[in-house]
């Protein structure tokens, strides 16, 4: 007992000695809480709820989570399309960024500077991908069509945005020319801010080739910025929605388009059932943050 009372005045002046540590803190703590703290306690709570956003919520307990995986086909067909979207462009996109911030690092800085634009270019322009409509029109006037008609290929054009065959390829393909984003920039940084200090002495201990500088000398340095992209990999890949929308429509045929997101917009925007697309949003946060654990471990962060 006199242990804590001797520790509490300790901890008291510690807080008191950093002040202007904290006052520092202070504006992202509190835009942090407002805006992400606040809503996900919100979401949690809603997601117990009937809410239609006209009515006063009312409590359901685990309703909304039961109707999810038992009455809810749908559901089931955005969670297979959403982890299929994440298994593929996820890991695809994480190490496209990557390869590439290796590749253009030593370059001169104006070409790197240059590249660095290109390959970030769609990130910055993203409505840009409204030109895949046209690419992949229905019509034979689409440029693959019109190409593989003229090729001899095919007779007919193919319904590339509204065939359930075709439309999660296509969907797939433009997000990961979307993806190198802000991961992009991140392994950029820090392949700069990597000591050329380090290169010199593993050449002293043996490090031959740019390979054996990656593995010995790179990654393990880089593992905060690994962790980064992988984090804003696995928010990209699972809450995807934009492009499934807008190429194959909402709802998309069949729902082949489908996602967890989009799934969540139908229920909470268009259909005004607020506790229900709050539960799904729970449900995604959780899957998110033990991808995010799962990974952490696997690159040694804590």
């Amino acid at each position: 007992m006199s242990t804590i009372r001797a520790h509490k005045p300790s901890l008291a002046r510690e807080i008191w000695k950093n002040r202007h540590l904290y006052l520092l803190m202070a504006p992202f703590l509190l835009v942090f809480t407002v805006f992400i703290i606040i809503p996900i306690i919100v979401s949690v709570v809603l997601s117990l709820t009937d809410f239609n956003m006209l009515q006063s919520p009312s409590f359901v307990g685990l309703d909304n989570y039961i109707r999810m995986f038992l009455d809810d086909d749908v559901f089931i067909v955005a969670v297979r399309n959403t982890l299929i979207f994440a298994v593929l462009t996820g890991p695809v996109s994480y190490l496209l960024c990557f390869f590439l911030a290796w590749m253009i690092n030593d370059l001169p800085p104006k070409f790197r500077w240059v590249l660095t634009l290109l390959f970030y270019a769609p990130a910055l322009a993203s409505n840009i991908f409204y030109i895949w409509t046209y690419i992949f029109s229905g019509d034979m006037y689409g440029l693959v069509n019109s190409t593989l008609i003229q090729l001899g290929i095919i007779m007919e054009p193919i319904q590339w945005l509204t065939d359930s065959t075709y439309v999660m390829f296509v969907i797939i393909l433009v997000q990961l020319w979307m993806s190198l984003g802000t991961g992009f920039l991140a392994f950029i940084a820090g392949l700069q801010s990597v000591d050329t200090a380090l290169f010199e002495a593993g050449a002293i201990d043996g490090i031959r080739n740019r390979w054996q500088q990656l593995w010995y000398i790179t990654l393990p340095v880089m593992k905060p910025m690994l962790m980064f992209g992988a984090v804003m990999q696995i928010s990209t890949s699972f809450s995807v929605s934009a492009v499934p929308m807008t190429l194959a429509g909402f709802p998309s045929t069949d729902n082949a388009a489908a996602t967890v997101v989009s799934h969540m917009i139908d229920h909470g925007i268009l259909r005004y059932e607020m506790g229900y697309a709050s539960s799904i949003a729970v449900l995604l946060f959780i899957v998110m943050v033990l991808f995010k654990d799962a990974i952490g471990k696997l690159l040694g962060q804590d």
